[in-house]
């Protein structure tokens, strides 16, 4: 990470800034005032191992001050902060046996709106395990689909397979994967009217069924009924197979059933998975926002935060996301529970940081 600072003045080492605030938002912190608690709260020999130096006089460390990390952290350059906590999130945990899949979904930071400026929007590339491979602020006049192949561009795809929702089932994405040897799963919907069209009329009925799955869950019976189809040619490039998902959902209050078809593409060839992979892969994208984005907002209270300086809403999402999957990493599966039990001790932030 480049220090933003000019040399002149500086009283505190840039990393033991920005290591001090992980280790903070590790401890729950959700706000610059709440990192900056944790810190004045740090013993001395805390301070030293996240690297703040001794006064020559009286070789004690005095913190630095919440302002001291608010003006700090608003000129941190977030796409280095963003790919440096990627690589730290991957070279952290052995690679998964099996193929990679990766969500890529947009979030906006609600609370970062004001009355001269847009909120900020991010998007974001995450494994289905809940690892944060990257994450990049959206241009305030423009929107997810410039940003999809920027994001990707610093993560190995190699025989990747992407999942997205269908804004971004774009040509110019499908090609850019290829390119990249990586495959995507592309949902259908009627903004592509076309292409929707030729893939519902597929004779589905006459297609054997590939994989079902019955569960019960928040007061509702779902079945998914999941088929897929070969083809010779269709207008979307490299696909190689169409899917249809069926959803039975009952609600076990009401007995209300709603059924819902979702068609998809994917450049996998037939045999590359099987129906209960491609199954698990459709409903596993959806973990970007139950794992990510609900935890941010639910459990760092990030649509309610108005941190509005400069880059401070990017680079507080790049350290919560940096939380989350560390503590992932770790087993946790409640997060919550997780920033409860690090605070508890301020080794312990530094201890998963590998620090101590």
């Amino acid at each position: 990470m480049p220090d933003p600072r000019a040399r002149r003045g500086i009283r505190h080492p840039w990393t033991a800034l920005l290591t001090s605030a992980a280790a903070a938002v590790l401890a729950g912190a959700a706000s610059i005032s709440a990192i900056g608690e944790w810190v004045a709260d740090a013993p001395q020999h805390v301070l030293a191992l996240l690297g703040f130096r001794p006064d020559p006089l009286t070789g004690l460390i005095r913190p630095p001050h919440a302002t001291t990390i608010r003006l700090v952290l608003a000129t941190a350059d977030g796409d280095a902060l963003d790919r440096a906590i990627g690589d730290f999130l991957q070279e952290r945990q052995a690679p998964a046996p099996g193929r990679k899949v990766i969500a890529v979904d947009g979030k906006t930071l609600r609370g970062s709106r004001s009355a001269k400026r847009t909120a900020t929007a991010l998007i974001a590339a995450m494994t289905h395990s809940g690892q944060v491979l990257a994450q990049r602020q959206i241009d305030r006049k423009s929107n997810e689909i410039p940003a999809f192949a920027p994001l990707l561009d610093g993560i190995d795809l190699t025989d990747a397979v992407i999942t997205a929702d269908a804004l971004h089932t774009q040509h110019d994405h499908a090609s850019y994967l290829h390119e990249r040897r990586a495959h995507y799963l592309a949902v259908i919907k009627r903004n592509h009217p076309g292409l929707h069209e030729r893939v519902r009329r597929l004779p589905w009925r006459d297609i054997r069924l590939d994989h079902v799955e019955r569960t019960r869950a928040h007061h509702r019976d779902e079945i998914r009924r999941l088929k897929t189809a070969v083809f010779a040619h269709i207008d979307y490039p490299h696909a190689r197979q169409a899917l249809q998902v069926v959803r039975w959902r009952r609600d076990m209050g009401t007995g209300k059933l709603t059924i819902e078809r979702i068609y998809l593409v994917t450049s996998l060839p037939p045999g590359a998975a099987d129906g209960s992979e491609l199954a698990a892969w459709i409903r596993g994208h959806w973990r970007i926002e139950n794992q990510l984005h609900h935890v941010r907002d639910r459990t760092f209270h990030e649509d309610a935060s108005h941190i509005r300086t400069r880059h401070l809403p990017r680079v507080m999402a790049g350290l919560r996301n940096l939380a989350i999957g560390v503590h992932r990493q770790d087993g946790h599966t409640n997060i919550a529970a997780a920033l409860r039990h690090t605070a508890r001790n301020h080794l312990r932030p530094l201890t998963a940081l590998g620090l101590t």
